[in-house]
């Protein structure tokens, strides 16, 4: 494997290597938040010409063209932008819903030779999946930026875990606040993933406040939500997300603890530093020296290792893909008030049952008696 590959399986750090030659020119589709972390990494790289830039706000083309002194073309669509810029590389930095139309389009246009898609990959798993198979059919390699796995700090914990720092990994928790699941979640359940692999989710749970109703990118979000996730290996995952909601360290707006059979790591997803607590040892503060590179950076420098390479690596894609399932069953448990299982099935699920935990039982109307399942157990006290 490539020194500079992401594969999120063995979490190796990627080395950011410089090519010679022509520059790949490169387009972003999108110019919000998440597009403007790809226009400044392709302009800080020197593998990579940014030609064009398109947004639906004139506003936002604007600011491009300050940003640029003017040398990027800006466009009102991403049909135009395709038609008369076309390029090696495309980032499309859109909402959710307009991913996989923009990615048809991207990928029957040449020269395209790769491509960035921001997360979450759609608004639901068949449109992410249906991305990942039109990019998979055409052999392109891609990369989806999620940013816990290009940072030095989170990388080196994946390692120390995958390592047995903490021995056997039991629990991860995440606080996270002013961010919902469908936004946010997908960095932190990728994340997970990378530490439980190749073990995947099999039951998802979640509770949800939604009484203010917030939205966020166009999406219903919660006001409120813990989301519980239990994999096929046993290792359960609990994220709190919400509106505002307190956080164990104070001034964190991420927060991670990481427990395994011999002790915990504890980190602030923004610090670039961690707290091993093990068994018999002094808790350790580990310091860590943070990347040159921004992460949205690193990702597209690893596209272009793809690129030049012929190497595809679409290890991180599929979590997002997995990551992207993972959410859509959490707000499904809660439309259903069940426990969903993985894969997602659209003919199991059904509308909540008429069942009210806590009130008294009538005594008709089914259900059954949980005191069977004390039998086991009554030998014991």
């Amino acid at each position: 494997m490539a020194a500079n590959s992401f594969d999120s399986s063995r979490v190796e750090e990627c080395k950011v290597t410089r090519a010679g030659g022509s520059k790949l020119t490169a387009t972003v589709i999108g110019a919000g938040l998440a597009g403007t972390h790809s226009i400044n990494a392709l302009l800080a790289s020197d593998r990579y010409e940014l030609i064009g830039v398109a947004d639906v706000s004139e506003a936002a083309r604007a600011r491009v063209r300050e940003k640029t002194g003017g040398a990027v073309k800006t466009y009102a669509t991403s049909d135009e932008l395709l038609s008369a810029s076309p390029a090696d590389v495309v980032c499309i930095s859109t909402y959710p819903e307009t991913h996989l139309p923009i990615t048809r389009d991207a990928v029957a246009r040449a020269p395209l030779r790769g491509l960035l898609v921001e997360k979450p990959l759609g608004d639901t798993t068949p449109s992410g999946r249906a991305i990942l198979e039109l990019v998979k059919a055409a052999k392109l390699p891609m990369v989806v930026p999620h940013w816990l796995v290009a940072l030095r700090a989170p990388l080196q914990i994946a390692s120390d875990v995958r390592n047995g720092r903490i021995g056997n990994l039991r629990v991860v928790e995440i606080e996270c606040t002013n961010w919902d699941l469908h936004n946010a979640g997908t960095h932190f359940i990728q994340y997970f993933l990378t530490l439980v692999s190749p073990s995947p989710v099999q039951h998802v749970l979640m509770a949800a406040d939604i009484s203010t109703r917030t939205f966020r990118d166009r999406m219903q979000v919660e006001t409120e939500a813990v989301t519980f996730a239990r994999t096929a290996s046993g290792v359960r995952l609990i994220i709190h997300t919400g509106d505002d909601i307190p956080v164990s360290r104070k001034g964190a707006c991420i927060f991670m603890r990481i427990t395994g059979e011999r002790g915990f790591i504890e980190f602030d997803a923004y610090q670039n530093m961690y707290t091993v607590v093990t068994s018999g040892h002094d808790r350790v503060d580990v310091n860590v020296e943070p990347f040159a590179e921004k992460s949205h950076q690193r990702h597209l420098e690893h596209l272009a290792h793809q690129i030049e390479s012929g190497v595809r690596d679409y290890t991180i894609p599929d979590q997002s893909l997995a990551a992207l399932e993972v959410v859509e069953a959490a707000y499904q448990s809660r439309r259903c008030a069940k426990l969903v299982s993985l894969p997602l099935d659209p003919e199991a699920l059904s509308e909540a049952p008429k069942w009210d935990p806590g009130a008294l039982y009538a005594g008709s109307g089914g259900g059954r008696d949980g005191r069977q399942f004390l039998g086991r157990y009554r030998e014991r006290v």
